[in-house]
């Protein structure tokens, strides 16, 4: 056990490497937490448009959740981080720029649906009364639906954030030196798996409070959706 999945002193040499991979993990989490919340909340609004006028919108972006949803990240990762660069259309650019690029694509689609289920679960009545009062389109979905829509998708939201905290490892096939390219590079010089399980504490360690959290969110919902009518 000791020679190949856990070494104490194996385990201490690699947590320092590791721990600077799982930096630029973080890094990648948060930048592209911020395109996924604004590319997923474009592509939910688009998808709730009303009228004929809005159809070429709608299908689009249906489109857009449909094809990528429907594709492996890594996929998506090996597309967007090989082949985009091999057009020569675009600057050179590092791996993990086009590591996030691939992470907020897929995601945005993920999120984008459980956005707009949230927007089309606020009662119509909600729209018809912001907009007898003289709100816009605009003003009533930013003032009025998509604040209610968002409350009502919280855990949903909050869980597919946990899932994006485990995915950002995958960037590491583009040869990004985060946690898990770090801890390859130990595995290939030690012939021990320690460096994984060093890398898995710290990934778990990432997404623990999150993952709590979730929980305590999800269980005051509940608590608040059961107040005064608990049977």
């Amino acid at each position: 056990m000791r020679e190949t999945f856990f070494d104490p002193e194996i385990a201490l040499q690699s947590i320092g490497p590791v721990f600077q991979g799982l930096l630029v993990n973080i890094v990648v989490l948060l930048i592209a937490a911020v395109g996924v919340a604004i590319l997923g909340t474009l592509l939910a609004v688009l998808r709730t448009l009303r009228g004929p006028v809005f159809f070429p919108l709608r299908a689009l972006a249906a489109a857009y959740t449909d094809f990528f949803r429907g594709v492996p990240v890594l996929i998506v990762l090996y597309l967007v981080g090989y082949g985009i660069p091999a057009l020569m259309i675009f600057p050179r650019m590092p791996p993990a720029f086009w590591g996030t690029i691939a992470i907020i694509i897929s995601y945005s689609a993920y999120v984008a649906e459980v956005l707009r289920a949230g927007m089309e679960a606020v009662h119509p009545s909600q729209r018809v009364a912001a907009r007898s009062l003289g709100l816009s389109h605009a003003q009533t979905l930013r003032m009025v639906v998509i604040p209610q829509g968002v409350r009502k998708v919280i855990p949903a939201l909050m869980n597919d954030f946990v899932s994006m905290q485990k995915d950002v490892g995958l960037i590491s096939i583009l040869g990004v030196v985060d946690a898990v390219r770090a801890a390859q590079l130990q595995v290939a010089d030690t012939y021990n798996y320690t460096p994984y399980i060093v890398a898995a504490l710290f990934f778990i360690a990432l997404s623990w409070p999150m993952i709590r959290m979730t929980d305590a969110v999800t269980a005051r919902l509940n608590r608040r959706e059961q107040a005064g009518g608990v049977v």
